[in-house]
């Protein structure tokens, strides 16, 4: 399985009161529109690019050749999330832009959140639940607009994908992780043709050598299909599966490459491209090796088939880019954090036995975000710390990103939102998230990625894929409960990252709240939890609930016929972390399948009915959507009399629809 290393901001719906005076914040609001759109469950936001301006005009066009290298591979993503993504995203395109009837019809104005549902998750399914949408327009209404199209916009195989598009049974969800069931057949995703979870578990433990030091990372580009009765893999690669959009990328990439900073760089980005034109996973780990290793060029990427939360098997990467440069002032953070690695890890509460016994090359920074792209668009994480290979952590070390303007973003335009006056308990601890919330989360997602991530080691012969469908929310855990536990210790203080020794608390509130409570507004009545993170976070908030008890660790009182969250102790809490740290990196580094599987099952999975209901009714009243996602910046090239490129320029004026259906027309591939 492939660890996934991206954290997504639990309270992006939340209020997250930054440390800027009043005074900046409402000049920044009245400089700048942070809300673009908002319809069914989601906000669509814009983020800043600062200092673009400040960097070299080779240093901008070299982002622009990566930005559109990142964009050209956004059908990839579509294709992989559903067999029949492509054509239904055509064909709503298509009436979409040729309806000329009442617009206030009810018909349209549903066809019309169909496709903003069906842009913002790259499919027909939720992007977090994994749901199908249910058209809020009717298959009559749809008929009648197809009738009406251009002979060369009708779609070839409609008796296919209407009952795709309308029956709830077809195709109903896209990653299914429920225990006991076959997590390929009943899971609607592209990644797997003709194959039952069985074979594909034989096939890939047939190819795996656990004596290897250096193993590859099976399946991560690859479709697994059944061809005369044999199990066989289709390599995405140029000339094998997706090549034409993969050609396209190569060639960007390669144009990206004469604008290098350095010539570290330059060989970075010629070892993508030689994974891209083979498909050799091996040529894969030299790009990564590579990448981990250049720690000089302020301009960086990624680009590729990194994070398996779409495979229900967590093995098969899903096409994702994020383009960005570094944030040299906050980076000092990051920098204090990853130069105190070896001491973080030699003071964890973790079995000696389980840990690294030397810390190699974290390197950390904060980053400006100038692209998000395929699985990070528009929905995007606010930190990554790759490779994901073990191996080459354990040799080479990780690099860990923060990005900060996504993250300021997500904090102006939560600004005033009522939530802390709604679901915190008393004036003191909102007073508390208020000072210290912004520092504390981002602080929070430094040690995640920086450190919590790179900890820890496997013992030897253990398959990175021991933990099968529960390794992604394991590994979340994991690194979330490293970042608690240190956001309490006194080593902060001491290195200066914070200046008052009841700050973590702030953190520690806001963990638990949204752990046992709040993240309950994104599942549907009578749903279980089934995302990774959202598993992660209810895993660790109701074992510190309830392994707490006895000491009365933690609270859910009443008041006012309001449940509310009262942590009494938050030094045995911090306690209660280090155990929960201890035990979920025995399960990791032994491989311990059932451990980690009860552990999930036990406290990660099951919704107390009333206590849903009430979250619910209480967030209906705020109007805060539980998901965020974003518009790119557009990037206009300058072009000299002979049409070279000379310098870059940045606009934030897209909106949404016209953004993605832009990206449709300039960037279609397959």
């Amino acid at each position: 399985m492939s660890l996934t290393k991206f954290i997504f901001p639990a309270m992006a719906a939340l209020a997250i009161s930054s440390c800027a005076s009043k005074t900046d914040q409402a000049t920044d609001a009245a400089d700048f529109d942070y809300t673009v759109d908002r319809f069914a469950d989601v906000e669509v936001l814009r983020y800043k690019v600062p200092d673009f301006e400040n960097l070299t005009p080779q240093q901008r066009i070299l982002v622009y050749y990566l930005t559109e290298a990142a964009l050209t591979g956004r059908d990839i993503l579509w294709d992989q999330n559903g067999k029949y993504n492509l054509a239904i995203r055509d064909l709503i395109e298509n009436v979409y832009q040729n309806y000329d009837g009442d617009r206030d019809d009810a018909d349209f104005k549903g066809l019309e959140l169909y496709l903003k549902q069906i842009e913002f998750a790259n499919g027909i399914h939720h992007h977090y639940s994994m749901d199908k949408f249910t058209p809020a327009f009717s298959r009559d209404f749809l008929m009648a607009q197809i009738e009406k199209l251009p002979a060369d916009k009708k779609p070839e195989n409609l008796e296919v994908i209407l009952p795709v598009i309308f029956d709830p049974t077809v195709m109903s969800k896209r990653v299914n992780q429920a225990e006991g069931q076959d997590l390929i057949l009943t899971s609607a995703n592209n990644l797997y043709e003709g194959v039952n979870q069985a074979e594909v578990e034989a096939y890939y433990n047939a190819r795996k050598d656990t004596t290897e030091t250096e193993p590859i990372s099976w399946g991560l580009n690859t479709r697994v299909v059944k061809e005369n009765g044999q199990v066989k893999e289709q390599v995405y690669k140029a000339g094998g599966l997706y090549s034409e959009p993969i050609t396209r990328i190569i060639d960007l990439l390669t144009k990206a490459q004469n604008y290098a900073e350095n010539d570290t760089q330059k060989d970075v980005i010629g070892k993508l491209i030689e994974f891209y034109r083979t498909g050799d996973l091996k040529l894969f780990d030299a790009y990564s090796i590579a990448w981990v290793e250049d720690t000089d060029s302020q301009v960086d990427f990624i680009n590729g088939f990194i994070e398996s939360y779409g495979d229900p098997l967590g093995m098969t990467g899903a096409w994702e880019s994020i383009v960005n440069f570094k944030n040299q002032e906050a980076s000092h953070r990051t920098e204090v954090i990853s130069g105190n690695a070896e001491w973080f890890e030699n003071n964890s509460p973790v079995d000696p036995r389980f840990r690294k016994d030397k810390v190699k090359g974290v390197t950390a920074k904060v980053i400006t975000a100038a692209i998000l792209a395929g699985d990070s668009y528009p929905a995007t994480p606010i930190g990554i710390n790759l490779p994901n290979a073990n191996w080459i952590r354990a040799a080479h070390g990780s690099k860990s990103v923060t990005l900060e303007n996504i993250t300021e973003a997500y904090d102006k335009a939560a600004q005033g939102n009522g939530f802390n006056e709604e679901f915190v308990i008393d004036k003191e601890t909102s007073d508390l998230m208020d000072k210290y919330l912004f520092i504390t989360d981002n602080l929070h997602t430094d040690l995640h990625e920086c450190l919590g991530h790179a900890s820890g080691r496997l013992l030897p012969g253990v398959d990175p894929d021991a933990l099968k469908a529960h390794g992604s929310t394991l590994e979340e855990a994991r690194a979330d409960l490293f970042a608690l536990y240190y956001l309490a210790d006194p080593k902060l203080l001491e290195l200066g990252l914070l200046d008052n020794p009841d700050a973590y608390k702030a953190e520690y509130y806001k963990y638990i709240l949204n752990g046992l409570m709040t993240q309950l507004m994104r599942i549907e009545p009578g749903k279980d939890v089934e995302e990774a993170h959202m598993r992660n976070r209810q895993l660790i908030a109701a074992w510190a609930y309830e392994n707490g008890k006895k000491d009365n660790v933690i609270e859910m009182v009443k008041k006012d016929g309001k449940t509310f969250i009262k942590i009494n102790d938050y030094k045995k809490l911090r306690d209660l972390f280090g155990e929960l740290l201890g035990e979920v990196q025995r399960i990791k580094s032994e491989g311990d399948y059932e451990a980690g599987r009860d552990l999930v099952e036990t406290y990660a999975v099951k919704v107390d009915p009333n206590l849903h209901k009430e979250v619910l009714d209480r967030y209906a009243k705020l109007n805060i959507a539980p998901y965020k996602g974003f518009v790119n910046p557009v990037y206009t090239p300058v072009l000299d009399k002979d049409g070279n490129i000379t310098d870059v320029t940045v606009s934030y004026t897209e909106d949404y629809l016209p953004q993605v259906l832009r990206y449709s027309r300039d960037y279609r591939t397959l």
